[in-house]
């Protein structure tokens, strides 16, 4: 199911002007079944093909300067996979198209994660696919899967990701309730028991969120240590005591501006959340490859959170910093970044945050950091924290794979 608009976008600007009694009654409507009627969670499944090794037309789209395929396109593809089967979920496995009013719209509420397990290259097919494994009352927990398809058979999981989206009515904006779920084996048990997990997890990160309470005593005290170690020192040039180039975060600002174009709308006539997600990637890994001064590799998408959608014909302002730099014995130099996406209203130049990106990418070949971030404001002492707290998160993650 597409979540793009195939709607010209004139005629999407004359359906607007119209009030609802003249709508054309032959636009195609996707029929609900009851809220309260529960499915399976097979009958979400979605997957899409993208076969790169056998269409070098295809692979010429993706593909970047080095000969691989653009991670951020990929990205953009995931999102709109988890919306396709969101809606799927909704409307029935028997409906594979969206019509104008159904009553409903869901959007992205979050990106939990997106982990890469092995690594892009060499080029092959690949398959994206992902189903619902866990509902609330207007939510959805999507799990989303990367696997390359090799020419005997054989496939390998590539990346692994989770999506939270949420359904509202079309005209009040409430929240509507979502189909339940039916359990129906021993392994559906098991994919809802994870997907509460997940729920409970995030609800436990929001309350120990640094915009609501204080550091822990540990992390105040690797704070303090850090400004002990690189803080006192003013000169530019500073290389702290482990041999690393001091770099204040404030000095890491990257940013592009740009106008969104109708051309990048998804089906409710907003920029496409996939879109976002690739522009933002794109930006992290320019700033990541401009910190390091080398070739970076993506390790993990570690959270998106999505709290406006972004008009069509806004200006949008990205703006990416790295946050926490560190290293461990798999990855020599991991860097973590934010990108933070605000529209800007023209008229009075203030601007509203739409989206919060952040990433973690590992230097390639395992070179060495020689440069380390530090802030200099508590606003950034804090997103510095929330950089350790997500790399901790990652490397928890990777060590119970490693062991399962």
């Amino acid at each position: 199911m597409p979540m793009r608009s195939h709607i010209l976008w004139s005629e999407a600007l004359l359906r607007d002007s119209l009030p609802p009694s003249t709508a054309d009654p032959n636009t195609a409507r996707s029929t609900r079944t009851a809220p309260d009627v529960p499915r399976n969670m097979s009958e979400s499944y979605c997957e899409l093909l993208l076969p790169f090794a056998s269409s070098p037309e295809l692979l010429e789209r993706y593909t970047n300067a080095s000969g691989g395929i653009r991670t951020g396109m990929l990205m953009e593809h995931l999102d709109s996979l988890a919306g396709g089967i969101a809606y799927k979920h909704m409307l029935g496995p028997g409906v594979d198209t969206l019509g104008k009013d159904v009553g409903f719209y869901i959007v992205t509420a979050s990106v939990d994660r997106l982990d890469m397990l092995a690594a892009l290259y060499p080029v092959r097919d690949m398959r994206l696919s992902g189903q619902v494994i866990h509902t609330g009352k207007s939510s959805m927990e999507i799990v989303v899967r990367m696997e390359a398809l090799e020419k005997d058979g054989r496939e390998e999981t590539i990346m692994l990701g989770r999506f939270v989206m949420v359904c509202r009515d079309a005209h009040t904006h409430k929240a509507v309730p979502v189909n339940p779920l039916k359990i129906d084996s021993l392994e559906d048990e098991k994919l809802f028991d994870i997907g509460d997990a997940h729920r409970k997890r995030r609800m436990s990160a929001a309350n120990a969120a640094l915009t609501r309470v204080p550091p822990t005593s540990g992390e105040a005290e690797s704070l303090h240590s850090l400004f002990l170690k690189y803080g006192q020192h003013e000169n530019g040039d500073f290389v702290g005591p482990d041999g690393e180039q001091r770099v204040w975060m404030g000095d890491t600002r990257l940013e592009k501006c740009m106008m969104m174009f109708p051309q990048e709308r998804n089906v409710h006539q907003k920029i496409f959340g996939g879109y976002l997600m690739r522009l933002a990637y794109e930006l992290g890994f320019a700033n990541s490859v401009l910190f390091t001064g080398c070739h970076v590799l993506f390790v993990s998408l570690d959270g998106i959170s999505f709290a406006k959608p972004v008009p069509i014909g806004s200006i949008l302002r990205l703006t990416s910093h790295i946050l926490h730099t560190s290293s461990s014995e798999q990855f020599p130099g991991l860097i973590h970044v934010g990108v933070q996406a605000n529209v800007v209203d023209v008229s009075t130049g203030k601007e509203q945050t739409t989206n919060d990106f952040r990433f973690t990418w590992c230097t390639d070949r395992s070179i060495p950091l020689t440069r380390k971030v530090v802030p200099k404001t508590y606003k950034e002492a804090m997103l510095w924290l929330e950089g350790r707290r997500a790399l901790d998160m990652g490397a928890e993650i990777r060590g119970l794979r490693k062991h399962h």
